[in-house]
């Protein structure tokens, strides 16, 4: 999740020395261990978080910057956050004036001359790196440690081009730099082994965690990424769902601290097509071919925050503040009359059933729960009752309150107890013949105008509706588990449902205190869409031994702000469950990288399914 490149991360080539490439010695086999003098070539906004970090830590920090502005914006930044430091009484006045005398800022590479490292952050051109480096050949001390903090460009190419490419690697931070505890260490088959060393031990002392990865376009976490961004960029532009609800339905959907479109914006739209035109260049799976949006923004300058525009808009350059624009939705469409609904019924006895229950209970809505029999149907209203307790004794919800809840569930045996219920919602097994029998009895047993909702999180929408005589009336309706705690809904219209239907559904979301987001009935609608193949690449990466579960779900969790890893996540799904939506994706978008990965089939035909059955990607403890 790199962000580095802003405007004032530059480096002009004009002004780097014309210097011999010839060492005036061999490095010798080890690296400097202390690494106690650093520079850091490109003063932007990476540039300057690393410089901060290293400053703070100890360390004697080299600035360099052709752009006198960039240079002052980073000592005023170091100024100012250890002036909050300060404040917050992490630092004593002595210690902050220590950390900004050992920063010194310079427009000439050979100031660099006796760092023990130097970590280039310029913008994700590889001319412009390559001549970077080979100054830097003729400049610095023959043991020195040239790192780059490229997270789109061959390691191994700049190290090649190097004269003495045993000391080249990367070194990539995350933005912000103070705050993101990752750093992915890059190395190359001709970096040696000292070298990787050193830099590890450093990034340690930073407080950092680094991982050791080896040499792809976007490594571990930018590899994962920018793929499931290039996707989400893709259903914006087909205009599958606006903007807001793309963004939405992850936040929600997933625990994400943001939006895939935001994060583009936040992370420079050009970075996001750079690093993926090298991604695709490497592998050539479509998933990563850049989203012509993607081309078309950048080449229009409307390249994100930076920018002041880019997928949303900013009230001003740099700003995280979005103003309205002329793609802003109006909430006209939640003003529309829909169908009153005052009694709901819901299908099933599962966990995903008993939760939807509780969820319209407490909203204050008379609830027919049926199951395939009686004795079910107490199950599960039984398993609602302990969940209202938990509530309770978390101070979440009063006694009162919990007896008024249960008291409005009225569990049954049978269908028939529909027959006067507004709004009917199944939540029955993922499978469609089961689905479509249910909506075929539904047809029969509830009243006329009454709203019928699946829950199917990967099956056709459309396909429940035709097993009834009025399509015009079903609607997807997918909440997500835990229903009570989760607030997404993601509300699926077919192209056979009535705009009242999908109003009611909409409005019914409000009363229940869940965030709808629309869209339309195609495989794996938004979520589903573009966490699962985020996920099947990461089976790919242990597949192809590039990383292991452990590191990949490290980097995404403190690279990318994840609430679990992949793999943790996976395991928790269930990796049948993972298998099946991942196949449904494929037969619907015929897209060969959506291939489920073979490892993920044969842990299923293994009969390791994750938690449920005691080993997945990981081993767990038998309950």
């Amino acid at each position: 999740m790199d962000r580095k490149s802003t405007p004032d991360l530059s480096t002009d080539v004009s002004t780097v020395p014309k210097v011999s490439t010839s060492s005036t010695g061999s490095p010798p086999a080890g690296a400097p261990q202390a690494l106690a003098t650093v520079a850091v070539v490109g003063l932007g906004t990476m540039g300057t978080g690393i410089a901060e970090i290293l400053t703070r830590a100890g360390r004697e920090v080299i600035g360099i910057d052709i752009d006198d502005a960039a240079a002052r914006r980073a000592v005023a930044a170091l100024e100012a956050s250890t002036a909050r430091a300060v404040r917050r009484e992490r630092v004593t006045e002595r210690e902050r004036q220590d950390a900004l005398a050992r920063f010194r800022t310079f427009r000439d590479l050979q100031a660099a001359a006796e760092a023990d490292l130097v970590i280039e952050v310029v913008p994700e051109e590889y001319e412009l790196k390559r001549q970077v480096f080979t100054a830097l050949d003729g400049i610095v001390r023959p043991d020195a440690i040239l790192a780059t903090g490229t997270n789109a460009l061959s390691v191994t190419r700049l190290a090649a081009d190097s004269a003495h490419p045993e000391r080249v690697l990367g070194l990539h931070f995350f933005n912000p730099a103070p705050a993101m505890k990752l750093v992915e260490v890059v190395s190359c088959v001709l970096t040696a082994p000292a070298a990787v060393t050193a830099v590890t031990g450093l990034a340690r002392e930073l407080g950092k965690d680094p991982i050791a990865v080896g040499d792809r376009p976007g490594f571990v976490a930018d590899g994962l990424l920018f793929g499931y961004l290039n996707q989400a960029a893709a259903m914006y532009e087909s205009r599958y769902a606006t903007r807001e609800d793309i963004d939405a339905a992850m936040k929600l959907g997933c625990g994400l601290p943001m939006g895939p479109l935001a994060l583009l914006d936040l992370i420079g739209v050009d970075t996001a097509r750079t690093v993926l035109e090298a991604m695709y260049a490497a592998s050539r799976d479509r998933l990563h071919a850049p989203a012509p949006i993607l081309g078309q923004l950048a080449e229009a300058g409307l390249t994100g925050r930076k920018a002041g525009r880019g997928f949303y808009t900013y009230e001003a350059p740099g700003s995280a503040v979005t103003v309205p624009d002329d793609r802003t939705p109006t909430t006209a469409q939640d003003l529309d009359a829909g169908r009153a609904v005052r009694s709901v019924g819901v299908a099933g006895s599962g966990t995903m059933a008993s939760g939807i229950a509780e969820v319209f209970a407490k909203a204050g809505f008379q609830v027919v729960l049926a199951a395939r029999s009686l004795e079910k149907a107490e199950a599960a209203k039984a398993r609602i009752a302990k969940s209202l307790d938990r509530s309770v004794a978390k101070g979440r919800l009063t006694a009162e309150a919990r007896e008024t809840a249960l008291a409005a569930v009225t569990a049954a045996g049978s269908l028939e107890s529909f027959a006067d219920v507004d709004l009917a919602v199944e939540a029955v097994a993922e499978d469609l013949g089961v689905k479509q029998q249910l909506f075929a009895t539904l047809d029969k047993v509830c009243k006329p105008g009454a709203v019928l909702a699946t829950t199917t999180s990967s099956l056709p929408v459309v396909a429940c509706a035709r097993a009834t005589s009025r399509p015009q009336d079903v609607v997807g309706m997918h909440f997500f588990n835990p229903a009570p705690a989760m607030k997404l809904v993601e509300v699926v219209r077919t192209v056979l449902t009535a705009d009242d239907v999908h109003a009611t559904v909409r409005a019914v979301c409000a009363q229940v205190r869940k965030h709808p987001v629309d869209c339309g009935d195609r495989a794996g609608f938004i979520v589903n869409a573009l966490l699962f193949p985020y996920l099947n690449n990461a089976v790919k990466m242990v597949q192809e031994h590039y990383a292991t579960p452990d590191a990949i779900d490290a980097a995404m969790k403190l690279g990318g702000g994840y609430p679990m890893g992949p793999f943790e996540l996976l395991d928790v799904v269930g990796l049948d469950v993972s298998l099946a939506i991942e196949k449904v994706l494929h037969a619907e978008f015929r897209d060969p990288g959506l291939a489920p990965a073979p490892l993920l089939e044969h842990l299923v035909a293994a009969g390791c399914l994750g938690r449920k059955t005691g080993r997945g990607f990981r081993e767990y403890a038998r309950r």
